[in-house]
């Protein structure tokens, strides 16, 4: 059964905090997630909750992402 949590998530470029709702399924792993603060927004596409501020542009949303985590890989099917 899926687990909702109620999380404290910095913004991928600057730090600013936002809070979370995350929901993970029955082993843990990251399902998706909601923003629940003014001003911040998703990052998509990612296997892990990430979020952003609104004012940040998708370029360094990207940047900074690639700073953080490397090089994201496609899973292998």
């Amino acid at each position: 059964m899926p687990e909702a949590k109620g999380e404290m998530h910095g913004c991928i470029v600057c730090g600013k905090l936002y809070q979370l709702y995350v929901v993970y399924d029955a082993n843990g792993n990251f399902i998706g997630n909601k923003v629940m603060s003014a001003g911040g927004k998703e990052v998509k596409d990612s296997d892990r909750p990430l979020v952003s501020c609104e004012k940040h542009t998708d370029e360094e949303i990207k940047r900074a992402v690639k700073r953080v985590f490397g090089n994201q890989k496609p899973e292998d099917d």
